[in-house]
């Protein structure tokens, strides 16, 4: 995962889901994939209702 993708990622868990700066960042990047992964397909499903 590129630094970028991961940075945009983790900004989007903080805006949507609350998330601290802090707890993603000791976060495997396969950890926050996982979690902005399922975050955002709630997002979408909302945003189809």
């Amino acid at each position: 995962m590129r630094r970028q993708e991961r940075e945009n990622m983790v900004k989007f868990l903080i805006q949507m889901k609350g998330f601290t700066h802090q707890t993603l960042m000791v976060m495997t990047d396969e950890d926050v994939e996982h979690l902005y992964t399922r975050a955002y397909s709630f997002h979408e499903k909302i945003e189809e209702a």
